[in-house]
């Protein structure tokens, strides 16, 4: 016999859709099924909220309570540059193995950078920066006018500054001492309570 349904508990599961397209049903349905959800309803209500990411890969979170579903877009290093290269939207089924042969500016990736600090796992606003860039060079885009490896190495060498990050966020830390250390993690912040 299958558990209770339980009308105030809150499941969260980020998919991979196609932005502005309605996914297929078959895909969703195993996830959504369970939850007592039609999964043509939900595709289209993805394909309505990631119309501006049209002909995009991105990731989507749903946020599932009472069977109702919040969509909310997540979006990754690549779409975001891919975005910032301003290119027009493409027939996926027409058209393959696509090269962006673009160039963003300089402040495009540090915009880039600061919308994905909270994911990032650098110290700082700089590391974040040059996993953009190398993003960036996995795409294939130029930075400039220049290649993505050569501002790494620029910044590597100082003669590209990078602004320090403007919110007061504090690396994760490791605390060491007594034996009964309870972890909670909130905002990358780890605060320790000795029992």
């Amino acid at each position: 016999m299958p558990p209770k349904f339980d009308p105030n508990e809150i499941k969260i599961i980020y998919l991979r859709v196609v932005g502005g397209e309605v996914g297929a049903t078959s895909s969703l349905a195993p996830k959504l099924g369970p939850l007592g959800m039609s999964p043509k309803k939900v595709g289209e209500d993805i394909a309505k909220a990631t119309t501006d990411w049209k002909g995009l890969r991105i990731k989507v979170q749903l946020t599932v309570q009472n069977r109702q579903a919040k969509i909310e877009v997540v979006p990754t290093a690549s779409a975001l540059i891919i975005k910032a290269l301003k290119e027009p939207p493409r027939d996926r089924k027409k058209v393959k193995n696509i090269s962006h042969k673009g160039s963003i500016t300089f402040d495009d990736v540090l915009n880039v950078a600061r919308t994905m600090r909270p994911r990032s796992m650098a110290k700082e606003l700089s590391g974040t920066v040059k996993e953009i860039l190398g993003t960036c060079q996995s795409i294939g885009c130029m930075v400039d006018k220049k290649h993505p490896h050569d501002v790494i190495e620029a910044i590597n060498a100082g003669n590209i500054e990078v602004p320090v990050s403007v919110s007061s966020e504090k690396p994760l830390a490791v605390c060491i001492g007594s034996s009964y250390v309870q972890y909670i993690i909130l905002f990358k912040c780890i605060v320790c309570i000795a029992h």
